[in-house]
């Protein structure tokens, strides 16, 4: 794959001299289209051997780019409130609003090569890494993210020359240490572990651009070029034009459907709910105390009809808590700020540190429900969303999440009673307005996208809980047994 980065690519003094003013120009224009458009982001990856000059092209970018409209992460191992929390945390924070651009000098692909290299890990698990990979910059680009990626490569005996003109200097010698050295030892194996990271995760969507570094003129040129034409060509686009390619998806012959299947006559006796609460609420104390809480969070989600009794239940799974054991995220409309970036990125700035709970009222599932049915999205985003919602789960579960989902269920008749009994009382009238009347209309549309949602999106390391909630006493009981079980069953 490195072959045609050894070829002895050279760009002369006088041709660069001559290059230089036009492409500064033309890239900074082009960055200032981005901004005022404000329709795509741009990811930048640079990447590659020791020694390539990504500092130098880092700095080459700062300086041709208006650098207050960029942003420059070396993120390698992780800091801080990184702990415990997935990998991808770090990088999913870093991106870059529509109009802007982030370089990552550490990347995704950073740690997992390293630890191939080291041994820590086998091909396969860097084949893991890379299909990860693949999934994360298909979605950017998918939501408006321009992502390139470049290696700058050197070959064995072009590298050793630069360490060596580097140490020999007093103004540069301090650029190469001996970890510099070390790995130098081990160049053919970065060679063929980074070889096959790159075959595996270069992509229509994302495709790696290899550089040879040995001339920095060439490659400070095929860069800027290449970032320069990168951004004009997606920018006439409001977003990425997408055929809806998906097939529909079939409704059951016999129309019965999860959610419609359900017996929702289950009540709870009251002296029964008046002792099992406390019980329960306990029980779920001590938990967020035990020495494993140390080393997992929780994250639930609560989804449901309007009316269903989500925020009931959610105040008696927080009344067994300590205040600085959980989060509560109310999920409305996304802000300017949210919009701006990829739909799950606010969802990942969220996720707790380990001993704690993010509690998400309503939550990623609306761009298969609200947006699925109300068209803020096309088919083929929505359908894509299983895949993509599914990944960031199974993300958070191999980091130590318990992930609990509840989807609470009421009939029609009983959702109408509640939503009547809202408008006579005074203190409850906020939570009832023209909007939710609106969503009643499409009730079945609504029951129908939630059942696929759940078919499609209850998995073993994720599954859903449907909780029937015409009785919110029992809503309540039901909700507050799976939290205890599924966490206890997790230590």
């Amino acid at each position: 794959m490195f072959e045609a980065a050894e070829l002895g690519h050279e760009i002369s003094k006088e041709d660069y001299d001559a290059r230089e003013p036009i492409l500064r120009e033309a890239l900074l224009d082009a960055q200032l289209d981005l901004l005022e458009q404000k329709r795509q982001s741009v990811v930048v990856i640079l990447g590659g051997v020791d020694a390539g000059g990504k500092g130098d092209v880092l700095n080459l970018l700062h300086e041709w780019l208006d650098p207050r409209h960029v942003t420059t992460y070396a993120l390698a191992a992780p800091l801080g409130e990184d702990h415990g929390r997935p990998d991808f945390y770090r990088f999913w924070r870093a991106l870059p609003p529509a109009g802007k651009i982030s370089i990552f000098v550490g990347s995704w692909y950073t740690n997992p090569i390293l630890d191939r290299v080291f041994g820590r890990i086998p091909t396969s698990d860097l084949d893991r890494h890379m299909r990860r990979a693949v999934l994360f910059e298909r979605m950017l680009s998918s939501e408006n993210v321009v992502v390139l990626k470049f290696w700058l490569h050197l070959s064995k005996k072009s590298k050793k020359k630069r360490l060596d003109e580097l140490s020999k200097s007093d103004k540069t010698s301090w650029r190469v240490t001996d970890a510099d050295w070390e790995n130098h030892k081990r160049y053919d194996k970065f060679r063929k572990v980074s070889e096959r990271a790159l075959r595996e995760s270069s992509t229509a969507e994302a495709p790696w651009i290899v550089v040879e570094a040995s001339n920095p003129r060439y490659r400070d040129l095929t860069i800027a070029t290449t970032l320069e034409q990168s951004i004009r060509a997606r920018l006439p686009e409001a977003s990425p034009t997408h055929a809806n390619h998906a097939p529909a998806l079939p409704a059951p012959i016999d129309d019965r459907r999860i959610l419609s299947s359900l017996d929702l006559d289950k009540t709870i006796e009251p002296a029964v709910y008046s002792d099992k609460l406390p019980t329960l609420q306990g029980k779920l104390n001590l938990l967020f105390r035990e020495p494993g809480m140390k080393k997992r969070s929780v994250v639930a989600v609560f989804e449901g009809m309007d009316a269903a009794g989500k925020g009931g239940a959610i105040r008696r799974v927080t009344h067994a808590l300590d205040a600085r054991q959980y989060r509560v995220v109310p999920i409305a409309a996304p802000t300017d700020e949210e919009k701006a970036r990829p739909y799950l990125w606010r969802f990942w700035r969220n996720l707790p540190g380990h001993g704690s709970m993010t509690i998400y009222d309503r939550s990623w599932y609306g761009r298969v429900l609200v947006e699925r049915i109300e068209g803020f999205c096309d088919t083929n985003d929505w359908m894509r969303a299983f895949g993509e919602i599914n990944e960031f789960e199974e993300q958070l579960a191999e980091s130590g999440v318990i992930i609990v989902k509840f989807w609470l269920q009421t009939s029609k008749e009983e959702q109408l009673a509640r939503f009547e009994a809202r408008e006579k009382t005074g203190f409850k009238r906020h939570k009832i307005g023209p909007e939710d009347w609106r969503n009643r209309e499409k009730w079945e549309a609504y029951e129908h996208a939630a059942s696929e949602m759940i078919e499609r999106t209850s998995t073993e390391f994720s599954p859903w809980t449907i909780i029937e909630a015409n009785d919110k006493k029992h809503a309540r009981i039901k909700i507050l047994e799976t939290l205890v079980e599924t966490i206890d069953d997790a230590f």
